[in-house]
Parts: C-alpha cells; structure tokens; sequence
C-alpha cells in the first residue's frame, strides 16, 4: 500500500484517521498490560505462586517489551508503521489468550515475556504515523490524545477485570483482551496507511541511526522518562494488590480505586498537550512541574490509611502519573527529525521502560521485607524525583535533528 504524501504544515483530513487507529492499536496492549494488576492476586492463588513473585511475572513482560521497543522502531521506520502495528499487535493478542490457559509458572512468565515482545513496537509505529501525518504545531495534542491510551487501558482493565475474575475466572480476561487485540489490529491492516514527510520519495531505506546515538537530549530525556514510569507502572502493577494486602480493601474496591486513577489522566492528557501547543511547544519546564506533584502524590497516597482517603486522592495522582508522557512524547520528533521518529520513539521508550522491569521485582521485596505500605510508594516516588533532576538537562531547543530532517520535507518515505 502505498504511502500518501504528507507535507510540514498540511493538514490532511486522513490524520484523524490515522490518529483514531494507532489511538485503538495502543489502547489495546495497554489493556493487555494493566490487566494482570487486578488479575495479579488471583492468578497467584491459581499457580500457587507468593506476593513477592507476583512481580517476577510483571518483568517478563516488561523485558519483552524492553527488547520489542528498542527493535520496533528501528523496523517502523524501515518498514512503515501500518505493517508494525498490524502484525505485532495480532501476535501480542494470541499470546494473550495462550496466557489464559496457563497452568504453570514458568510457562505464564515466559506467555507474558511474548505478549510484551510483540505488545511494544505499536508506541515507536503510532508516534512515527502520527508525526507524519500531524504538522509540529498540532502534535501537543495528537500526543495527548494518543497517550491516553495507557491510562485509559488502566481504566478498561480495573473496571471489566474483577467483575470477570468473579463471575468466571481470571483465565477469561485475558481470553477476551486477546481476541480483541486481534480485532483492532485486523482492522489497522485494512484501514491504515502511511504517510511521508517528501511527495516524491516512495523508498524504502534501512535508517542510518548515528545522529541519534550523538543526540544527548535524547539520552536525557530517555533516563528521565525511566524515572517517570517507574512510579506509574510500579503503581499500576503493585497497588491493587498493596491496596489489598497492606490496607485490607477488597479487590473490587481497590479496581475502583485504580479505575479513578486512570479516568483522571483520560481527560488531563489531552489538555496538557493542548496547554503545550498554545503556549508555543515549550514541554520542557511543564514536564518538571507534573514529575514534582507526581512525587509529592504518590507520597501522600503512601500515607492514606482507608478506602475513602484513596479515592480522593486517587484523581490528582492519576494526572501526575501520566501527563509527563505526552509531553515528553511531543518533544522527541523534535529533537530527532520526523525521519528518524520511530527509532527515536522506540529508543527513548527501551530507556523509559527498563523502570517498568525492575520496579515490580523492587517493589515486591520491599514489601515483603519491610510490610511498610508507605516505604513501597516512596520506593515508587524515588523514580520521578530522577526524572524530575534529569529534565533539568534537556535542551529543548538545543539539539539540532539531522540536517535532512530540519524541515520535515526532506525524509524519505516509508512505504
């Protein structure tokens, strides 16, 4: 399928589209991904597996998705983004329902090492279509849009999943997210197309990746955003079951809780990208002030003590944990060049997911060892007061892209 020619500053009526689908594809895996949070306890109970390992099943999924994202930028922006996101998303949906027939430990870590290796490469394919399709000066919202993917899969996952696991098994839930994920990507195939930053470039070319691994802007901000998701999806895969364990809330109330959480980044997402765009792009300064109440949050949600306390405090912690995202997600074509855009996105997200691996394994110990449920959230708060630091050092108008990227008319398409 051939790519239509997008141009700097052309707005095209396909972009929203393109946005809706790639919106869909990210969607699901983030489904996928938030829904072993309130599966979590009662796949434990199944395979007989302790609290502390609980989180061993969480880095297998993590590590997959580590190593996809590294990759699948690279091959979105050798192989186009509809070809990426279709294929890898039906793969992650088949393995998501080989999970539900699990039935024991090593072979649920290494069904959940799968999902995540082929759930990771539909961010790198929808920034890389959304950067080609979505003009500079409209990306602060197509990101907010996009990114509210993650938290809205939070939602989906904490309202559908407890009310699945009592009326019919956690084996369900997975079953019925997978033949979904399989779904939505069928249609990507179908519906997607790519587009390209030069109407008269039609090739396909291996990207040359050395103007990226001299970028130090990027670097930071890939180290910054690691700090970031350690404290959201440390706080997505451990606080139904801490909320359970060390606050004794049923889970059903500890989904709603959660549910809270994600319904608040929903809306929030989208305005900060809106809020960005009006005031001229600059990401950078509102990108530290969201890490900063995200520390002071998670602290205050690792002192509430009863249901009522969490789901006050739930709404504002929701905004802090996800808000950061978008924003940083604008700033990366920026800084790389649409051309280089997938790998980019790709490499910064290998960076900011390895805090998504080694938090649940931290976590857990910390728990286990200390039964403290305020030193788990200031565990998990540890991470954005990094990134907080580390944002410090981005440039944001500092680190030139490739000389062919500059205006975003030169890049060669992707097919």
């Amino acid at each position: 399928m051939s790519p239509i020619p997008t141009a700097s500053g052309v707005r095209h009526p396909y972009r929203w589209v393109v946005l809706l689908l790639s919106w869909a594809a990210f969607t699901m895996t983030a489904v996928d991904r938030s829904t072993w949070g309130p599966a979590s306890v009662a796949v434990g109970e199944h395979l007989g597996v302790s609290l502390a390992g609980l989180g061993v099943f969480a880095t297998g999924y993590y590590v997959g998705y580590v190593i996809s994202n590294a990759g699948g930028g690279f091959l979105t922006d050798w192989l186009g983004g509809r070809m990426v996101i279709a294929s890898t998303l039906f793969v992650a949906g088949g393995f998501m329902i080989l999970f539900g027939e699990t039935t024991s430990v090593a072979m649920g870590i290494a069904f959940q090492a799968c999902i995540g290796v082929f759930a990771g490469c539909d961010y790198s394919a929808g920034v890389k279509l959304i950067s080609q399709w979505f003009p500079a000066k409209d990306r602060g919202l197509a990101m907010g849009i996009f990114m509210t993917a993650t938290s809205l899969g939070t939602v989906i996952a904490n309202a559908i999943v407890p009310s699945l696991i009592e009326s019919s098994g956690w084996q369900t839930s997975y079953h019925v997210f997978g033949a979904a994920s399989m779904v939505v990507a069928v249609l990507c195939f179908f519906l997607l197309r790519n587009g390209s930053e030069s109407a008269d470039s039609s090739a396909r070319e291996v990207p040359k990746l050395g103007s990226l691994l001299r970028n130090r802007d990027l670097f930071l901000l890939g180290l910054a955003g690691f700090g970031g998701l350690w404290g959201t999806y440390g706080f997505i895969t451990w606080s139904n079951a801490l909320m359970i364990k060390g606050s004794h809330v049923s889970p059903v109330q500890a989904g709603a809780v959660v549910a809270i959480f994600g319904i608040a980044a929903v809306v929030a997402k989208p305005l900060i990208g809106v809020i960005s765009d009006v005031f001229g792009g600059k990401r950078k300064v509102l990108t530290i002030v969201v890490l900063g109440a995200f520390v002071v949050t998670l602290l205050l949600f690792g002192t509430a003590t009863n249901l009522t306390a969490f789901m006050w405090i739930a709404p504002f912690l929701g905004i802090a944990a996800y808000v950061y995202s978008p924003l940083m997600v604008a700033l990366i074509p920026n800084l790389s060049g649409v051309r280089l855009a997938g790998s980019a996105a790709g490499a910064t997200n290998a960076f900011w997911q390895l805090g998504s691996t080694i938090v649940p394994v931290v976590l857990g110990v910390v728990f286990q060892a200390t039964g403290s449920f305020f030193l788990a959230f200031a565990t998990l708060a540890a991470g954005p007061l990094l990134g907080m630091v580390l944002m410090l050092g981005v440039r944001e108008h500092g680190a030139a892209p490739p000389a062919a990227d500059k205006t975003g008319d030169t890049a060669k398409a992707v097919a």
